[in-house]
């Protein structure tokens, strides 16, 4: 595939969206549907990186196209990873066996801080050297640990202006892994961006967290993918361990639905009324964002699983919880949409990491609620939502895929809901509004 293919199909998928706002039409009545969200973005990255890595050549089947992913492409494409496809075909990667090219490129994870994070110790595997960077948003982000740890391992890592942040210049000629410590509660994408990297680095890896992992679901995800690609992890309390096997290809590989694009189907049962099943999602899912079901169980949905799928039913008014998200925090916005409908209040913890994401998540969720007259009140790690009708208004999304696609749920009940910059949801799903659209409207 090329650069431009994979973004063409983000942008055909984007074609109707407006670029200011986006009114959402209610959609006057319980809704029941059947859904199959787009593949996960998780799996995809992380499958993305295995299969380049790898010897041998793999086709992904489900993959999601979106900002996110393509970036993860676009910049294994120029650390010199044949990939190809034509769109609804399985995407081939070529894999490098991690052989190491005489090469010097310039890598642009645009606003995924994902692709930033696991490119990293990549670039380091096959390129001589590289420039990593990224849109402004990223670039606020940080890299400090992950920077330190790779320089541990023995790679030359510079900071244009400062270490903490992109962009930043990598050279891995020495990078030979070994044991490494690092803080288990500031992002667990520095975790699985070493653990990708540990099956080809010269020496192992072993990585000893200092203190207690936040998503630990996501670590799991990563180990689960890494073995499906022949890779020996093993954990031991606070280390985890991984053997210098490399990567074989598995030839053909899955990619599961998106537990956080299916937050949204899910959550449109829970405001409307009514019914959502999830296809190819259910109690074999790799993704914690899948207990947002259990969740709405708690507030009183009834909810039926299977190894492949998930049901939710409304059977009466949602009631307030009080829950803790450090392992699924992306649903956290979902959540606190569908609590302004229950009776009671609801209480999120476990999630002030999120702060450091696209934008200050716990900041933004309860400042737009209070736009719409919805009281809400921002904690240190998390917030409480008291229930109430919102007013009409425009949501501001602050660049934030999640905020637009959480806060378009309250416009499938009431009236007047308008999403301000609307195309931001290309960075994960960008047929949002056309799978939305057929449970409601959008305008």
């Amino acid at each position: 595939m090329t650069s431009e293919s994979a973004s063409g199909i983000v942008e055909r998928l984007l074609e109707s969206v407006p670029e200011s706002q986006l009114q959402v039409i209610p959609t006057n009545g319980p809704v029941q549907f059947d859904v199959r969200p787009p593949g996960s973005k998780s799996v995809t990255n992380r499958a993305l990186v295995c299969a380049a890595l790898a010897h041998g050549t793999t086709h992904l089947t489900g993959v999601l196209y979106a900002d996110d992913t393509v970036a993860m492409i676009e910049c294994l494409q120029a650390l010199g990873v044949t990939i190809s496809a034509e769109s609804g075909s399985p995407l081939e990667i070529v894999g490098s066996g991690s052989v190491r090219r005489s090469i010097s490129p310039h890598l642009d994870a645009k606003l995924s801080g994902t692709t930033a994070r696991f490119i990293a110790p990549v670039a380091a595997l096959l390129a001589d050297q590289a420039v990593l960077d990224g849109d402004e948003p990223l670039r606020r982000r940080p890299m400090g640990e992950l920077v330190t740890a790779m320089r541990s391992m023995g790679a030359i890592v510079e900071g244009a202006e400062s270490e903490n942040r992109l962009p930043i210049t990598i050279g891995g000629a020495g990078f030979r892994g070994g044991t490494v410590e690092l803080s288990g509660d500031v992002s667990s994408q520095f975790i699985s961006a070493l653990l990708l990297s540990g099956p080809v680095l010269e020496d192992g890896l072993e990585i000893a967290l200092v203190s207690d992992l936040v998503s630990a679901p996501y670590v799991e995800m990563t180990t689960s993918v890494m073995q499906d690609f022949g890779a020996r992890v093993t954990t031991d309390g606070q280390r985890l361990s991984v053997e210098t096997t490399g990567y074989e290809s598995p030839g053909e590989y899955l990619i599961e639905p998106d537990a956080s694009a299916a937050s949204y189907f899910l959550g449109a049962a829970a405001i409307c009324g009514g019914r959502a099943r999830i296809d190819g999602l259910g109690t074999d899912s790799l993704q914690g964002d899948i207990k947002f079901a259990e969740v709405l169980e708690q507030m009183g949905m009834a909810v039926t699983w299977s190894t492949d799928s998930v049901e939710v039913v409304h059977t009466g008014p949602l009631v307030g919880v009080e829950v803790d998200m450090a392992d699924f925090s992306d649903v956290a916005q979902t959540l606190a949409v569908v609590a302004s409908t229950a009776t009671s209040p609801t209480r999120v913890t476990g999630i002030g990491f999120i702060r450091a994401k696209e934008t200050d998540r716990i900041s933004a969720v309860v400042t737009e609620l209070r736009r719409l007259g919805i009281d809400a009140i921002e904690e240190a790690d998390g917030f409480v939502v008291n229930p109430g009708e919102p007013n009409p208004g425009v949501v501001q999304t602050y660049d934030d895929h999640r905020m637009a696609m959480s806060f378009a749920l309250l416009g499938l009940r009431y009236e007047g809901i308008t999403i301000a910059d609307p195309r931001c949801v290309a960075k994960t799903y960008p047929g949002f509004w056309h799978d939305l659209g057929q449970i409601s409207s959008v305008s």
